[in-house]
């Protein structure tokens, strides 16, 4: 009888060995919490994970232990919601066709909370449980053919960053059932497809990075009205229109540049993102002149809309930027006076307005040519070096072109009794 009981024992351990840990027909069996969350992260967000955002990045120490392996060579889970991620992971795991740093060779047995790039915390609607609360691959350099599958398939996830990696293919709508998902990064990598309109339901979602990728096709204008804090879109295919009406937003933080946007800047888009620091125009296909409420910009400090169509005179509005210190219009079709109030800005560090149609330039714009501010090269001022061709100024002259609402190139909004930005003075300001 021990004989029997001892071949049986033998070919079940020979069996389950030999099967892998990788198969899907793999028995779960759910231990105690195992090693908890020591190697957890530790920030708050909307009342979600106590601590869901941190990086193991550079740790070089030896991971601890695994769970153990029971005496039938079945896996032991600290939880079961980590036991039902795990058939995820693996199965994104033999996706994936390159992993130079060797990422994967730690998504290996049944601590996934110790797997390179996952994070484990207590989910928000079960204090007691232990769930995969953020993913880290942010410089990994992997590639894999898409993410379908692996992002939308882990229900506890709060945090998704991707950063600089080559995952592929287009994002599941799946991802909208994600009920804890607050930052979503997968920026510098080969994504395509239209704008993942997913996002746009996700009431919870205040952090999304898209930028380097190969999305085309035209953004949806709810975006910019979302309960997002920071939106990073640049350097994509997108060919829209900016939407003039766009209510209020909570954007702290947008990139729009190294698109293919197109028609003109409305005003109204400034007085929406007057608490913007940054507002990145640059390299798009944008046209038409730029309008007065530019002026409404009151918390920039960079303001780039270089390389694009624009034409038109610089509005002196440009003087209500207090806090501006670098203005870009550089690769343009503006052309007149530079106007000097623009060139006393008193934090102006870099004004460039080189390969324009200018044509008049006063003395405090003159004082920032000596400082090595202003940049107003390749241009029709006669008395300056490096200018244009006057065939090819005089080329341009010869095709006039105009603004609508002239008079507004003169107004400054913050001079004025409609500095507030809230109402449209519809009228030229009387004299």
């Amino acid at each position: 009888m021990s004989t029997l009981v001892c071949v049986i024992l033998t070919t079940l351990i020979a069996t389950t060995l030999s099967s892998g840990a990788n198969r899907e027909t793999l028995e779960f069996l759910i231990g105690s919490r195992g090693r908890g969350l020591k190697n957890g992260c530790s920030s708050e967000n909307h009342g979600k994970y106590r601590a869901a955002q941190c990086s193991k990045l550079g740790d070089t120490r030896a991971p601890p232990p695994g769970l153990p392996v029971n005496k039938t060579g079945l896996l032991v889970f600290a939880d079961q919601r980590l036991a039902s991620v795990y058939p995820i992971i693996q199965k994104f795991k033999s996706l994936i066709t390159s992993d130079p740093l060797g990422i994967t060779k730690t998504w290996v047995g049944s601590d996934i909370c110790n797997y390179k790039g996952f994070f484990c915390d207590r989910p928000p609607d079960n204090d007691s449980a232990t769930a995969v609360a953020s993913v880290d691959f942010n410089g990994f350099h992997l590639a894999a053919p898409t993410l379908d599958g692996f992002l939308d398939q882990l229900p506890d996830v709060a945090l998704f960053h991707a950063n600089s990696n080559n995952f592929s293919g287009t994002i599941s709508p799946n991802i909208a059932r994600l009920p804890y998902l607050y930052e979503l990064d997968i920026s510098n990598n080969l994504f395509s497809g239209s704008f993942p309109a997913a996002v746009l339901g996700m009431n919870g979602l205040t952090f999304l990075d898209i930028r380097f990728n190969f999305f085309t096709g035209a953004v949806p204008p709810q975006i910019f009205t979302q309960n997002l804090d920071v939106l990073f879109i640049n350097n994509n295919n997108f060919m829209t229109t900016l939407p003039d009406n766009l209510g209020n937003t909570h954007i702290r933080y947008l990139t729009l540049a190294n698109n293919k946007f197109t028609g003109p800047i409305p005003g109204g888009i400034f007085k929406v993102f007057s608490s913007l620091s940054e507002v990145l125009l640059l390299n798009n296909q944008l046209t038409g002149c730029l309008p007065y409420e530019v002026g409404l910009l009151k918390e920039a400090t960079l303001f780039d809309a270089g390389n694009n169509k624009l034409t038109g005179p610089l509005p002196f509005a440009l003087s209500c930027l207090e806090k501006v210190e670098q203005l870009n219009f550089a690769g343009n079709q503006l052309f007149g006076m530079v106007p000097e109030v623009a060139c006393e800005l008193v934090h102006l560090t870099n004004f460039s307005l080189s390969d324009n149609y200018f044509t008049t330039l006063g003395p405090m714009c003159r004082v920032l040519i000596e400082k090595g501010v202003l940049d107003i090269t390749n241009n029709c001022i006669p008395d300056l070096p490096f200018q244009k061709s006057v065939e090819e100024c005089s080329d341009f002259i010869a095709h006039p072109r105009s603004c609508p609402q002239m008079w507004s190139y003169t107004f400054i909004p913050c001079m004025s009794p409609f500095s507030s930005g809230s109402v449209n003075p519809g009228m030229a300001p009387s004299s």
